[in-house]
């Protein structure tokens, strides 16, 4: 009590304001630079020739809408058909999902369990069931039920798997970017994490990609060795995180692309991110301090990298507290400022000008249809919308219940090619 009476209020306040303020542009200038690597495209070496076998394994709930499109837009895929098989896990399903897939030529397994629901529990049991069958595989890639495929998919992860990779993330693209003001900012964010932190991450050649959710390959090897375990509402940054524990990287493959059906209404959007916002908050608390601990031990800027992606969430939180004490007249003269000391007003008001260039930049750079620059006007809304949803995903950050996204947008592949070519004409 002697030591704080003794304080004044401005000392007191820049207890908690300084080390705001540091960690606010440490991490500005840290994903600044970062995004810079992906504004160009490094040259790569591919190996053509087909090695590796494939289980490619579909988790769907409830998908007889869009499970047939995916199982035929898979068998067309142009890689060796003897090298590949096409699982599909219908896990809990009280539709038709099982029968579509197994009538389109999938190998159809099904799962009853209402106690262990989601994802991540369906993979883990369609694991355990693969390592068990006589025929094994190199690699396991794993699709969403809603997605579709671009053909040289298998070829691209077969050059990575070859190029001596165990864990390969691909480029996640839209299917139906223009259906709604909300898939157009929600394809928009895709693109723009696409490229600018996914394909800078991996150009950097020091620092580990993270797993989407979908287009993901898994080497066999290094499931078998750590199991899966990733159960989370996040199980794919779950994993990453696991994996790169261990010191696996996992690698970007950008010329490998999926198309992703993205949310048709503002309220999915809104759940389905807060879903992710809550495995988000979950994995910090459990990986956040280990990989820290881990990047000190190995002096590798990797897990320091994986740390900050882990630290999000909580940025959200000290950038919007920052701001709305900002807001609050009088509090401003209570505390050092230290951005003028880092740089002039000038400098910072450039540089959140060219964080308004920079999604301009990353869908000009591959090449997204003109149509789709529209969704840019309504961007910013998009992105601020986060703010509720990160602090609604850390106070609900130990519900586990999940919830699944419901898919409609029933298209074949030669569909979505045909838009792209129509759009970029």
């Amino acid at each position: 009590m002697d030591l704080l009476s003794g304080l004044s209020i401005k000392q007191l306040f820049d207890v908690i304001m300084i080390p705001v303020q540091i960690i606010i542009i440490f991490l500005t200038f840290y994903y600044f630079v970062l995004s810079i690597f992906g504004l160009y495209r490094k040259r790569e070496v591919k190996i053509v020739t087909p090695e590796k076998s494939f289980a490619v394994v579909v988790a769907a709930h409830n998908e007889e809408a869009v499970i047939g499109p995916l199982v035929e837009n898979l068998k067309m895929l142009e890689y060796p058909k003897e090298l590949f098989d096409i699982f599909v896990v219908a896990d809990n399903c009280t539709d038709k999902t099982a029968l579509i897939a197994r009538d389109a030529g999938a190998i159809v397994h099904r799962r009853f369990n209402t106690e262990k629901r989601g994802k991540g529990y369906a993979l883990e049991w369609m694991f355990y069931r693969l390592f068990k069958m006589e025929r094994q595989y190199d690699a396991i890639v794993i699709f969403d039920a809603d997605n579709l495929v671009k053909e040289n998919f298998l070829f691209e992860m077969n050059s990575k798997l070859c190029q001596g990779h165990k864990i390969v993330q691909c480029y996640l693209d839209s299917k139906n970017p223009m259906d709604t003001w909300v898939t157009n900012t929600f394809s928009i964010a895709f693109w723009v994490t696409n490229r600018l932190l996914q394909l800078a991450r991996y150009n950097t050649g020091r620092l580990s990609n993270v797993l989407g959710g979908t287009g993901m390959c898994i080497s066999t090897d290094v499931l078998k060795e750590f199991g899966w375990g990733a159960t989370s509402l996040t199980e794919d940054l779950e994993f990453s995180m696991k994996a790169l524990s261990h010191g696996i990287k996992t690698t970007w493959a950008h010329d490998a692309v999926v198309y992703d059906e993205k949310p048709l209404t503002f309220m999915q959007s809104w759940y389905q991110r807060k879903r992710w916002a809550q495995g988000q908050v979950d994995v910090a608390g459990r990986y956040f301090f280990p990989l820290i601990i881990k990047g000190i031990r190995e002096r590798k800027i990797m897990y320091f990298d994986a740390a900050i992606h882990l630290f999000q969430p909580a940025l959200v939180m000290i950038a919007t507290f920052f701001m709305m004490t900002n807001l609050i007249s009088g509090l401003q003269s209570n505390y050092s400022n230290i951005f003028t000391l880092v740089m002039p007003w000038t400098g910072w008001q450039i540089l959140s000008s060219i964080q308004y260039i920079y999604p301009v930049a990353a869908l000009a750079l591959d090449r997204i249809p003109w149509k789709a620059y529209i969704g840019l006007i309504l961007y910013p809304l998009f992105i601020y919308s986060w703010i509720p949803i990160v602090f609604l995903g850390f106070v609900h950050r130990k519900d586990k219940q999940w919830s699944h996204t419901k898919h409609t947008r029933s298209i074949n592949i030669e569909d979505v090619v045909k838009q792209k070519k129509v759009s970029t004409s």
